[in-house]
């Protein structure tokens, strides 16, 4: 079993650094993006559980994706900004998932992994 700890991070680069340092630490790149979240869990075959997910559900709430989408679409290119902004104003609407809904969502897909949210 892999453990999360949501102890360890309060934002989502902290919890890039923590899945790097659970699933990559022989590796030479490090996790930095939900695709590269997703990619890696294709080798996973255990259960996770995440630990302090509620702390992690509130870092990873309302504020912290506006911020991430907001980010994203002063960015520009190479980001589809009509997208970004539709699941932007999806969020403030109240029908847009968070980070947390986004990264379980995430895990969820994969099969081989059973996740618990502790």
């Amino acid at each position: 079993m892999t453990v999360i700890n949501g102890s360890h991070f309060s934002d989502l680069e902290g919890f890039y650094e923590e899945i790097s340092l659970l699933f990559m630490k022989d590796e030479d790149w490090k996790v930095g993006t939900l695709d590269g979240f997703d990619d890696i869990l294709y080798g996973i075959h255990s259960d996770i559980t995440w630990k302090n997910s509620q702390k992690s559900k509130e870092d990873l709430g309302f504020e912290a994706t506006r911020e991430f989408y907001e980010n994203k679409i002063s960015q520009g290119k190479p980001f589809n900004i009509k997208l970004i902004q539709q699941k932007l104003d999806d969020l403030i609407a109240g029908n847009g998932q968070t980070l947390f809904e986004i990264l379980v969502e995430i895990i969820d897909s994969h099969q081989n992994i059973q996740l618990i949210l502790d």
